[in-house]
């Protein structure tokens, strides 16, 4: 299985929306905790509507979010922190309960987990992939 992961930090709505289409992308799974944004377009229903138009399926996995305790680590750059928290963010019932989702939809259509930050090395969906699809290859789009 592959799967695609993407941020949208500093990007446009039709970059991102190219980045998905090139990589082939039919399914957004939304993995923040809170989906909304500042930056116009990416909060839940309006990143829903854009994606339907682009023929793009969006589905929201909250429980596979980081908790604000681990989103202010990874704002202040303390990765072993954000690390530990969102390790534990994942031993909850309900994460467990959407990582066996996740995979289910992963499995289905090639999908990408969606977050904000540009850079996959410093957030927690990559720490997600690694924890609940630890056999696919893992593809970071940068729009």
């Amino acid at each position: 299985m592959k799967v695609f992961t993407i941020g949208y930090e500093a990007a446009t709505m039709d970059d991102f929306l190219s980045a998905l289409r090139e990589a082939g992308v039919e399914r957004v799974i939304d993995v923040r905790a809170l989906p909304l944004s500042r930056r116009p377009g990416f909060s839940k229903t309006p990143l829903r509507n854009a994606l339907a138009e682009a023929g793009i399926d969006y589905v929201h996995l909250r429980a596979l979010g980081t908790p604000a305790e681990g989103r202010a680590a990874a704002r202040a750059g303390r990765q072993a922190e954000l690390e530990r928290i969102y390790a534990g963010q994942l031993d909850l019932p309900e994460a467990l309960v959407a990582a066996e989702e996740l995979k289910r939809l992963a499995a289905e259509r090639p999908s990408a987990l969606l977050c904000f930050e540009r850079d996959p090395r410093h957030c927690h969906r990559t720490l997600l992939a690694a924890a609940a699809l630890p056999e696919a290859e893992v593809d970071h789009l940068t729009p």
